[in-house]
């Protein structure tokens, strides 16, 4: 009986161990674009689902600036990622919600490295 017991306690432990690794985040298992990264097609959504809330135009509850088109995006992309990059609660960590999956800051990387393209 205890041999059965202790079979029972060690599966239950293997499954919830097992469970407790797995990502309810889609964004983590979504492939990434293929072809070059572009404003319109890729970062701007980013931006508009994550940062518009503050940084709008003009910018509200202590944003220092508007990220409402290409041309502020893209003049501030360096400061953007390293802000998005940083771990959530770390200073000057966004967006303050907590940190993005990081198949989202990637998109983003790859943005700069392909040349900031707008469309």
């Amino acid at each position: 009986m205890k041999s059965t017991l202790k079979i029972i306690l060690i599966s239950l432990i293997t499954v919830l161990f097992l469970a407790s690794c797995s990502s309810d985040s889609e964004d983590d298992i979504t492939p990434p674009p293929q072809g070059a990264i572009t404003y319109d097609d890729n970062v701007r959504a980013i931006i508009n689902n994550n940062c518009l809330a503050c940084h709008i135009d003009p910018p509200v509850n202590g944003a220092p600036f508007p990220l409402t088109n290409y041309d502020q995006v893209s003049s501030r992309a360096a400061q953007i990622l390293t802000a998005i990059s940083r771990q959530a609660g770390a200073a000057g960590a966004m967006p303050p919600s907590g940190r993005l999956p990081q198949a989202t800051i990637d998109i983003v990387d790859q943005w700069i490295q392909d040349g900031l393209l707008e469309n």
